[in-house]
């Protein structure tokens, strides 16, 4: 497990509020989090922002 999972799992509801407030258009299944399944939803938040995977991870990083 890496260091951005640990991140994501332990912090993740303060996280996706976060996240809404930036990016109204995301929505509750965009930021469904299933453990195992990070690169999927990493995949939906940045189809609906237009950011990297990399710039979505480390927007991440950076509110956790």
């Amino acid at each position: 497990m890496s260091a951005f999972t640990d991140k994501v799992k332990g912090n993740w509801n303060v996280i996706k509020g976060k996240m809404k407030e930036e990016y109204a258009e995301l929505t509750e299944d965009d930021l469904l989090y299933e453990e195992g399944k990070e690169d999927q939803m990493l995949g939906r938040i940045q189809k609906k922002t237009g950011k990297t995977k990399q710039e979505v991870k480390d927007w991440i990083d950076s509110i956790g």
